[in-house]
């Protein structure tokens, strides 16, 4: 199942002894397309820290739901390795992170979660020499909120900029980007597939994609034009 992620913004994170805050952000990795951490608005209960939570901490994504639920414990997230709000996420604290929580990390490993392409818990041992060596340093990991508002870059030209995230409730990665076309297409949406996408461009706000204007306005048109419901009220582009 995908889910649009400007539906889970606002929901509230429940621990297993009380609730801790809500959603306030998202940090993906733009080399997998994969939403690693969830960020946790708490209030003044930890103020000034920024508190991640990895989808093994979490429960599959309901629709209807309005609670998220955690399956940790106040304290634990309390005492968790602290991350400055003002200072980007590195590997050192990843590593910290992880070991903290005993869980697998994303980056050792051939799948998009390590060893396997879901998270969930995978013991050490079970992961070989070989990828248990393998640690990167070349971060790549950018909100979602931020990049949300990017210009969309096609082989011709600009068609809009980046309105939302479609997930997969259950990998947690990133199928389709949810762009508004602006007066270009009459402000309509349509979902661009990750196949499509070539890169993130941070130092000019966009997101390049290996399609044209034409493309885009083809497939949405067949899309549109098909016996059946269009998801989220907007037009694919998946090919």
């Amino acid at each position: 199942m995908l889910i649009n992620i400007n539906k889970i913004y606002g929901r509230k994170l429940a621990a297993i002894d009380g609730n801790i805050g809500h959603v306030q952000d998202f940090y993906f990795d733009d080399n997998s397309w994969v939403m690693r951490y969830v960020v946790a608005d708490t209030g003044s209960w930890l103020a000034g820290r920024q508190i991640l939570l990895s989808p093994h901490a979490l429960g599959n994504f309901e629709e209807h739901e309005k609670t998220l639920q955690v399956r940790l414990h106040i304290k634990q997230i309390e005492d968790s390795p602290s991350i400055e709000t003002h200072k980007p996420v590195s590997r050192q604290f990843e590593e910290e992170y992880h070991q903290y929580y005993m869980w697998p990390t994303y980056w050792q490993g051939p799948q998009i979660w390590g060893m396997s392409s879901y998270p969930i818990f995978v013991p050490p041992s079970e992961l070989s020499a070989e990828y248990a060596r393998v640690t990167s340093d070349d971060i790549h990991l950018r909100s979602a909120r931020a990049v949300t508002g990017y210009r969309i870059e096609t082989a011709d030209g600009p068609v809009g900029h980046v309105r939302s995230f479609m997930l997969h409730a259950k990998s947690w990665a990133i199928r389709e980007l949810v762009v508004e076309t602006g007066p270009w297409y009459a402000g309509k949406e349509v979902l661009i597939s990750l196949s499509n996408v070539e890169r993130v461009s941070c130092g000019d706000s966009s997101v390049h994609v290996k399609l044209t204007k034409a493309d885009i306005l083809r497939t949405a048109e067949e899309e549109q034009a098909k016996p059946v419901e269009i998801s989220n009220g907007v037009a694919r582009t998946s090919n």
